[in-house]
């Protein structure tokens, strides 16, 4: 078990992981893949029940990344947490390699579906946990959205059907980033009021700060211990977090830095390690 300054380390190793795949493929999403680093660490290092040498155990928890173009951060993310060698991370994007610009399953062990359209991940995640229910099996499915893509309608009635099944085993991460590739979410199609859209849909909802591991892990204890409906976690984000000239900029939603760009980078994600530290460290 790691503590909570060990994960936040971890977080921005991940963090260099992503620029550095990033430069190699010469294309991809920076600024959600950065931004979700902290939710993905305190997932993958704390909460979900996996085991890396027994990547389809039928009792492992699901994780289904509906915002696919996001992939650099699952990738890095399972490489580091042991599901396949750290150097099959620059082969991101690159003719033969599994490491597609969206996540394919079958490609690479715990990758569990194939995403790229948005707003389709969450109706997979609630075959995973309805199947879960029928087979009185007590694995937990986890779904991560970007906010851009509750433009699409489809999601709503995915978010009808999950209440409406009770799927308590069902918890969905928002990437509430605030940005999408044309712009500010609240410019492009406004979003809010984001929680009392889902109360008003019967969720449990809870909002949380996406880079502080402490809320994070226990927001997602939390939703285990929800047993009447599903749970939504809004984690407030910043894109392009740990790299100055990339935060809060839309416009690294979908770019890849160059040489020198990544340099500054790596140089500012190396100077975070370490400097968060837990007050029960």
């Amino acid at each position: 078990m790691m503590n909570v300054n060990q994960l936040q380390i971890k977080a921005n190793e991940i963090r260099q992981s992503i620029i550095e795949m990033l430069l190699e493929a010469g294309s991809g999403h920076s600024a959600g893949s950065l931004g979700m680093a902290d939710v993905f660490t305190a997932l993958y290092f704390e909460v979900l029940k996996i085991d890396p040498s027994k990547p389809n155990n039928p009792n492992r928890d699901r994780l289904v990344l509906s915002c696919g173009h996001i992939c650099p951060v699952l990738y890095a993310t399972l490489a580091h947490r042991g599901f396949f060698g750290r150097n099959e991370l620059k082969t991101l994007r690159k003719f033969g390699s599994n490491l597609q610009g969206h996540p394919h399953i079958g490609s690479l062990p715990g990758i569990e579906t194939t995403s790229g359209p948005l707003a389709q991940g969450l109706s997979q995640a609630i075959g995973m946990a309805l199947a879960a229910n029928l087979n009185d099996q007590d694995y937990q499915t986890y779904a991560i959205l970007s906010d851009g893509e509750h433009n699409e309608g489809q999601l709503w009635e995915a978010i009808m059907f999950a209440v409406k099944n009770r799927l308590h085993n069902l918890t969905t991460i928002i990437d509430r980033n605030n940005i999408q590739i044309d712009g500010y979410t609240e410019d492009v199609m406004p979003l809010e009021p984001l929680a009392e859209k889902y109360r008003a849909f019967n969720w449990h909802v809870l909002e949380v700060d996406g880079h502080n591991i402490n809320e994070i892990i226990s927001s997602l204890r939390h939703a285990r211990a929800v047993f009447e409906k599903p749970t939504v976690i809004i984690a407030h984000t910043i894109p392009g977090k740990g790299v100055d000239f990339m935060e809060n900029d839309y416009h690294w939603h979908g770019k890849a830095p160059s040489s020198k760009e990544a340099q500054t980078a790596i140089k500012e994600i190396r100077s975070l390690k370490g400097a968060i530290k837990s007050e029960h460290d």
